[in-house]
Parts: C-alpha cells; structure tokens; sequence
C-alpha cells in the first residue's frame, strides 16, 4: 500500500536534513580557511628559506565549536534501576588556528669575512633606530622600543657609528680606556663607570660661529650606548689611554681604515691622523651588547629580520651582557642563515594541500545533496 506524506511533513523532513547538510558545510569552510592559512605561513617559510637569521614559524590547527546532541550520563545499580552510562554525542564545526609559533633554533653561520658577527647560541643584537646619548639601562630595555636582530651584518655610518643592514644603531658597552675595562654592569676588574668628554655648544661669538666647551660626562655601568667611532685618544700615558667618544653629534669622529669584531663581541678599529701620536693606532670602540630573554619564543616578528618585545608580553625577563660566560660568544665573519627546512616544508605543504582538497570534496558532496532536496518537491 502507497502511504502518501503530507505536504507539511516532508518540507520539515527536508529542512531537518539541510540544517545537518549545513552543519557539513560549515565545518568544511572552517577547514578550508584554517588550510589556507596553513598554506600562507608555508608560503612565507618557503620564501625566506635564504634569509639571513629568519625563524621558521610552524602553523597548529585547534578543533572549534561541538554542538552536544546528547549529554554524558551516569549509569545507575539500584535495584530495579539498573541501566549503564551514556557517552556524549556531539557535533563538531570543523578546525581553526591554535597558535602560529616560531622555531628560535641556531641556524648554520654563513661565511663573509666582513664586518659581521653570528651568536653562537641563543641571543639577539640590540639596535635602535635613533640615538640615546644619555644611554639605556640595560634592566629596563624592555621599556624602549628597540629592535632584536640575529642578523649581525655591520657597518660604520658616516658620523663612525656602528648600524646593522636596516641602519639602526647599534647598542653596547663603551670603553673609555682603550679596551681595558668596559660599562657591562658585571663586578670586577672587567666593569667600571665610564667617563668621557663631549664638546658641547655654549653660545655664539661675534661672528656667529658656535662657541664649543668640554664637558666630562659618566656613563654608569650598565648603560647601553650606541657604539661609535671616538672623536680623540689620548695616548700620552700608553697604560692608560684616554678615548673621547662624542654622542652630541658637534665632534668629528677618527678616520677608519679598518674595522674588526673578535669572538668576545668587542670592536675594533685602525685610525688614521695626521698626529703621529694616534696613526696607526688601534682603537678598542667598545663591546656589542647581547641581549637574553627567558621565553625568546614569545617575542613578535617586527620585519626586517628583527623581533620586538614590550613590557607586559610574554618574552619574561630581559637581560643584557657581554659575550662570554654563560652569554654565548661570537663568530666574527659570520652570518647566521635561515633555519628553514625545506624538505619538511615540502611534506607540510603536500599534507595540506590534500587537507585543503578533502574540505573541498564536503562542500562539493554538501551541495549535491541539498540540490537532492531541492528537487525533493515538484
């Protein structure tokens, strides 16, 4: 016998159906776009595998919302009560991003022979686009918008300050004695405040010309300065050399013929002058700072092979020192590479992309049905 349904019925029949054939569709959406996402930051590993002190990042997708059909329960041995447990039914939306995180892992140092530096373990560059003459205390560099690098390529800017490749400045400890002692905040003989001398502008004489004075300033120990070129030294005692290093930019710095860094981060360089006194001389600058972080990976990406840490995130405590001790050491002449590994990009890329294509195939299934149920009433 042909039992006809009404009308009513089959429309809510069909609507029960399309609502679960939608809940298909949403989860498969949801993959699609986490998929995506996934294929964006292998795109971009795959992109920098040849840059210089780039950190690989490695996408996780979470589960996302469950609807519960039936909720977990108890099962019961009372007498005449007798029945077991039931699980929880549920229905779930598809996948989203858990975490986009970074592999800080030491990656190979490359050879230049130039003027460059790689940390042998784990530690960042401190550079700053701008100058602080007064300096940084190193305990609260986490306040000031500086820039961490891996990348330790070098130079000498025309005023003798020492920039990275972005032309920051390049932030460390000075030493006013000619490589004897330097302002890293450590004990001993090895630390000690600095005193300098800088020309500073006290007026106008009656041509207009600035009338420049010395002035002796103290930088303490633990003061992050941007290192440069001294504007004089004084060699009249050789024990104890005197450098003047001027940050109020009226002093001309020394003429450099040669620039070198050794394993101990302290920078050198050969002058030229017309007093016999000073040419040919080498000149300690000072010692490149290394900043520590105890939770490195939570530093932020800020572009141009540099991070960025703020005061309330969730890098944790900040330190910075001079190589050596339990501060990794330097290679001089070279440059830390790409931690990239494009062999396990490759296998994440393929897994993905058939992640990617199955999403796609519940979509396409997702509609064949619902058109089914469309055509259902004629």
């Amino acid at each position: 016998m042909l039992i006809c349904q009404p009308e009513a019925q089959a429309e809510r029949t069909a609507e029960r159906i399309e609502k679960k054939m939608l809940r298909a569709m949403d989860s498969a959406v949801a993959g699609l776009r986490a998929h995506q996402n996934k294929l964006d930051v292998i795109g971009n590993n795959l992109a920098n595998c040849n840059t210089a002190g780039y950190k690989t990042q490695s996408y996780n997708f979470q589960e996302a919302m469950y609807q519960t059909s039936t909720q977990s329960t108890a099962g019961s041995t009372q007498p005449g009560q007798t029945m077991g447990g039931a699980n929880a039914a549920q229905y779930g939306y598809g996948s989203l991003m858990g975490s986009i995180s970074m592999d800080m892992t030491e990656s190979t140092p490359t050879y230049t022979g130039k003027f460059d530096a790689h940390i042998c373990g784990m530690g960042f560059f401190i550079t700053l686009p701008q100058i602080k003459p007064d300096g940084v205390d190193a305990a609260a560099m986490k306040t000031e918008d500086f820039a961490y690098t891996r990348v330790g390529q070098f130079k000498l800017n025309s005023d003798g300050y020492v920039v990275d490749s972005q032309n920051n400045f390049v932030y460390g400890f000075v030493s006013m004695d000619n490589g004897k002692t330097f302002s890293d905040g450590g004990t001993g003989t090895t630390s000690a405040d600095q005193t300098c001398t800088v020309q500073v502008q006290d007026g106008v004489d009656a041509d207009g010309k600035p009338i420049m004075r010395d002035e002796t300033i103290t930088v303490p120990k633990g003061k992050l300065v941007p290192l440069r070129v001294p504007s004089s030294i004084d060699f009249t005692d050789p024990n104890a050399p005197k450098v003047n290093i001027d940050n109020s930019g009226a002093a001309q710095e020394m003429i450099v013929t040669s620039t070198t860094i050794n394993n101990a981060g302290e920078i050198t360089v050969k002058v030229q002058s017309d007093d016999p006194a000073q040419d040919g001389k080498v000149v300690s600058i000072g010692k490149i700072a290394i900043a520590s972080f105890q939770n490195p990976e939570g530093l932020s990406k800020g572009g141009n092979n540099t991070f960025n840490a703020k005061e309330n995130d969730n890098t944790g405590e900040a330190s910075a020192t001079v190589p050596g001790g339990s501060t990794p050491m330097l290679m001089g002449g070279y440059v830390e590479g790409s931690n990239v590994d494009m062999a396990n990009e490759f296998v994440q890329m393929i897994t993905t992309q058939r992640g990617f294509q199955a999403n796609s195939k519940i979509i396409t299934v997702s509609d064949e049905i619902l058109n089914e149920l469309v055509n259902m009433k004629r």
